[in-house]
């Protein structure tokens, strides 16, 4: 696939075959990751790799739809108000980032934000000077639903002088 067609036909994927995910290779995608921009070189973004026992403790509603693994990806607070946000938006480059480079490879995500709340953040212990950006299931998709309808691209632009 090219690049158009990965990100064209990724998905936020809700069930998941319980085939494992070679973890070498999602050490691959998640170096790759890295090379997202972000300013200063901060590189902001730390990863949680959410073990059993601790997966169990944030009783998700699904268990991240049976997700062979479950990562949480968490931003460092900058220097001040701007450094934080421009670190949550690098992270976010990151996540992305990750999440083409395994679907390029079949693997599939699911991203849910359950870890920004209090309790969930208190049981990944996740330091208070971090942004929690997502948590991630990975692994390789039962089924890839259909793509949403997006709104045309030119309804969202402005033109300026």
């Amino acid at each position: 696939m090219n690049m158009i067609e990965i990100i064209s036909t990724r998905r936020n994927i809700k069930n998941f075959k319980p085939d494992p995910v070679n973890v070498e290779q999602m050490n691959t995608w998640l170096q790759a990751a890295t090379m997202a921009p972000n300013h200063k070189l901060t590189e902001p973004w730390e990863v949680y790799w959410v073990g059993e026992e601790t997966r169990a403790k944030l009783n998700h509603k699904t268990n991240f739809f049976n997700a062979p693994i479950v990562i949480v990806v968490i931003s460092k607070h900058g220097a001040n108000e701007l450094e934080t946000k421009e670190n949550a938006i690098a992270t976010a480059c990151f996540v992305q980032n990750f999440i083409l480079s395994a679907w390029a490879e079949g693997v599939g995500t699911f991203w849910s934000s359950m870890a920004m709340a209090p309790k969930m953040r208190e049981i990944l212990g996740v330091p208070s000077d971090y942004e929690v950006i997502g948590i991630f299931g990975v692994g390789y998709p039962e089924e890839v639903n259909a793509p949403r309808e997006r709104i045309a691209i030119q309804q969202k632009m402005k033109h300026l002088s």
